[in-house]
């Protein structure tokens, strides 16, 4: 049966968007607040770099690989299915918002493409099965170790959070590259943190320009905000130095859990 002009604009109307996926994908993993360890975004003091993995990512101009990273992550670290999820390739597509710019082989193929980047990092494992593919979690650190939960005890397993309505709302959808990193570097910090440019690249990895333009577009979007500070300065003709120091604003705050209701009997 031939399909109307008014079906088919029906059925598009009612197909899902790549916020949809990703809103399904995260319900699925049953938590409020995703964990990422620190070291993703940089390294503890006393090794030989500061830099963490998300350098790559900032360097290699890979805005997809990042969004895809955080989503595995979030769709993985509840442990539901042992930190692995499976999804055909066109539900990784949508997810990661390649179908809209590419017919469906296309879209697959980006898809599977931006899953075997984040292999080659060692932060995930992979593979295909006809249209099915199955993404095993690996540490956060890059060293290829298996993935397990972070529970903040040691250094190491110091961690961040990103609240699930981040994708849920739509906040992740305007950020470009530079934006996305500085989020995690500033979710990385305690609130009222300092970001100083000039040590973008020893701590980071990536430019003074790249580091400020994430702020400013951090800014810019209401997802920190910026306070004065100032310091004393004896060296210098005014005697005072000023600094900025950041914190993310409300909306993009992990969430507190929810207390447990209690009945008497």
């Amino acid at each position: 049966m031939k399909t109307t002009g008014k079906a088919a604009s029906n059925m598009q109307d009612a197909k899902a968007t790549g916020r949809d996926t990703r809103t399904a994908v995260l319900e699925g993993s049953i938590r409020a607040n995703v964990p990422l360890r620190k070291t993703f975004v940089q390294a503890n003091e006393g090794g030989d770099s500061r830099h963490g993995p998300l350098k790559e990512f900032v360097t290699g101009r890979d805005l997809r690989g990042l969004k895809a990273y955080l989503l595995i992550v979030a769709a993985c670290s509840s442990g539901v299915n042992g930190w692995s999820t499976t999804r055909d390739s066109m539900v990784w597509a949508r997810m990661l918002d390649i179908v809209d710019t590419a017919n469906d082989q296309s879209a697959r193929t980006g898809a599977w493409r931006a899953l075997l980047r984040l292999r080659k990092r060692k932060l995930i494992d992979c593979h295909r099965t006809g249209t099915m593919i199955t993404v095993t979690l690996l540490r956060e650190d890059g060293t290829n170790q298996p993935y397990e939960r972070p529970m903040g005890a040691t250094e190491e397993e110091r961690y961040l959070q990103i609240p699930g309505t981040f994708w849920t709302t739509g906040r992740d959808e305007h950020l470009d590259l530079p934006g996305l990193a500085m989020f995690l570097v500033v979710a990385r910090e305690k609130n009222w943190s300092s970001f100083p440019l000039e040590k973008a690249p020893k701590w980071y990895g990536w430019s003074a320009d790249t580091h400020e333009r994430g702020l400013n577009k951090l800014l810019t979007l209401g997802l920190v905000e910026r306070r004065e500070k100032y310091k004393k300065a004896p060296l210098l003709p005014a005697g005072v130095t000023k600094t900025y120091e950041y914190k993310r604003t409300a909306i993009v705050q992990p969430r507190k859990a929810k207390k447990a209701v209690t009945t008497g009997r």
